[in-house]
């Protein structure tokens, strides 16, 4: 198991499907990471979990993005 504090996702990192802020990186046993966006993060998990070593998963993010608007 991998120990080490994955480093948060920025505004700079984005979706490898299509460009949108990501919220989910995806480590692969190869070595390479994936980055995409909380909507095809979701629509590809299945498969995701399949083949991946770590899931860094920062959707709730999200909600608290929301919640700051509205304050």
């Amino acid at each position: 198991m991998n120990t080490a504090v994955a480093t948060p996702l920025s505004a700079a990192d984005r979706c490898d499907r299509c460009g949108a802020q990501a919220y989910i990186r995806v480590s692969l046993p190869t070595g390479g990471e994936l980055l995409f966006c909380a909507h095809h993060g979701r629509e590809h998990e299945s498969k995701l979990r399949e083949v991946a070593i770590e899931i860094q998963d920062e959707t709730d993010r999200l909600g608290r993005i929301k919640a700051a608007e509205d304050n």
